[in-house]
């Protein structure tokens, strides 16, 4: 019994000396949506930098990103329009391939011009449907992520 305690002692004091060793951990590829329905910029950023985190343990070159706004959540693209510190996290994140995804159905509801009102944004980047969006991606195995 001693000899177990003595044992695992000394693992959990390499553990200490070793902390990166310790949680090394291989992801493998992932697709991930992630849903952004609400304005508040502090949120909105939060949920920038969860992104940023999630490519920083997995690797750009192992991610497949999508980032999927309606409602409230196309604020993120229309404050990044004077928020310095958000336009470029979507600007870090766009150069890593994340994809921002437009909801036609909150852009024709809110008036929206896609061209004056949001943030880099182009047609290419708008969907139908916002909810139905997520519902494909999810159904093609998409990891959904609500920060």
């Amino acid at each position: 019994m001693k000899k177990i305690l003595v044992s695992l002692m000394a693992l959990a004091a390499l553990m200490m000396v070793l902390p990166g060793t310790a949680l090394a951990v291989d992801y493998g590829k992932q697709k991930v949506v992630y849903h952004i329905n609400g304005g508040d910029p502090q949120q909105n950023q939060l949920a920038m930098r969860n992104i940023q985190n999630h490519i920083n343990a997995v690797g750009a070159e192992n991610m497949d990103i999508k980032v999927v706004m309606h409602g409230a959540g196309l604020n993120l693209l229309i404050n990044a329009k004077e928020n310095a510190d958000l336009r470029a996290s979507v600007d870090n994140l766009k150069m890593q391939n994340v994809e921002f995804q437009i909801c036609n159905n909150t852009i024709v509801g809110r008036k929206l011009d896609l061209a004056n009102d949001l943030y880099d944004a182009k047609p290419a980047d708008v969907v139908p449907s916002g909810v139905a969006h997520l519902s494909y991606l999810q159904a093609q195995g998409y990891t959904y992520i609500k920060p």
